[in-house]
């Protein structure tokens, strides 16, 4: 397993058209930890639908969190009003 931890939060607020620019970091974020483009795909899908649903419920507002650490790589989503959506995954093998 890799060895590595990182923490990055990004907080968004009411522009609800970040669709692009969280998958670009969802992207970024997942390819430098080395996971393979179709699960970097499959992830950065997930994460969209997660957001857009907080959107569709009326909160604009969150924080999306990358979490690496103890061999895995956690994505939270929290906001004001809203439950928290969480997922994981293992770090991919070094």
């Amino acid at each position: 397993m890799s060895e590595q931890e990182f923490f990055f939060a990004l907080d968004l607020s009411d522009e609800p058209p970040f669709d692009q620019m969280v998958g670009d970091l969802a992207l970024a974020v997942m390819g430098q930890v080395g996971y393979e483009p179709a699960v970097t795909a499959e992830w950065t899908d997930v994460l969209r639908t997660a957001l857009a649903q907080r959107v569709a419920g009326g909160q604009r507002r969150c924080t999306v969190r990358f979490l690496a650490g103890g061999g895995q790589l956690q994505v939270i989503v929290d906001g004001a009003g809203g439950p928290q959506w969480r997922t994981s995954r293992p770090l991919p093998a070094s």
